[in-house]
């Protein structure tokens, strides 16, 4: 069986993940963090506790990682758009875990609570930003979120994001992002609406589909 080492994810990760018992990657893991330390476009369909979050976060702690240079105030070098403020604090938690090793800084952001400490976070510049799309679309509007050093895009969840009512807040956002850059989509079932953002978004995509759609 293949494990996390044969992926050649850096020693710090490799390390990280043994100390929390991690050996052996899941099947989307196996074949998603290949191509996404490629630096390629990239289209998971997958149900939700497939490992979803360590097949495009173990890639990016990885290369980002390998060139790191600090963020100047409210750049962001990696955005990871999820539906819910759980979502967002559970994919908060898996990269500090991998990431205990590297030099990245993470922040959250999402409705609900006070944006205070959300844009004094953002001033600090930050490597990967995990944020709830309506929340997010405010803060750029107030000019608080720089894209201009952003490398890597993950819409975790898309259909989820349908569901409630976020593709109009995505759609915004995107026009924000600048055109060079990898993107990355991770949704359980494909409707049309979906289809349509991965033609937008997505270049030359590798798609991978672990479980049947629904």
């Amino acid at each position: 069986m293949t494990d996390f080492q044969s992926l050649k994810l850096n020693e710090n990760i490799i390390s990280a993940l043994q100390k929390k018992g991690y050996t052996h990657p899941t099947p989307i893991q196996l074949q998603s963090i290949p191509h996404i330390i490629e630096g390629k476009d990239f289209l998971g369909i997958a149900q939700t506790g497939t490992g979803k979050t360590g097949a495009f976060a173990l890639p990016i702690i990885h290369n980002l990682s390998a060139n790191h240079q600090k963020n100047s105030p409210n750049q962001i070098s990696a955005l990871i758009l999820t539906p819910t403020r759980e979502l967002a604090t559970q994919i908060a938690d898996n990269i500090k875990v991998y990431g205990k090793n590297s030099h990245l800084t993470c922040a959250t952001i999402f409705g609900g609570v006070s944006e205070v400490h959300q844009i004094k976070s953002l001033r600090s510049g930050v490597d990967i930003l995990i944020a709830t799309p309506g929340r997010l679309l405010d803060l750029t509007k107030q000019k608080y979120v720089d894209y201009s050093k952003l490398k890597i895009l993950v819409l975790d969840e898309a259909d989820r994001m349908l569901d409630l009512g976020f593709f109009d807040d995505v759609k915004r956002i995107m026009d924000y992002l600048p055109q060079q850059r990898q993107s990355l989509l991770f949704s359980a079932t494909m409707p049309p609406a979906i289809e349509t953002l991965v033609h937008k978004i997505l270049k030359n995509p590798v798609k991978v589909e672990i479980t049947p759609q629904s």
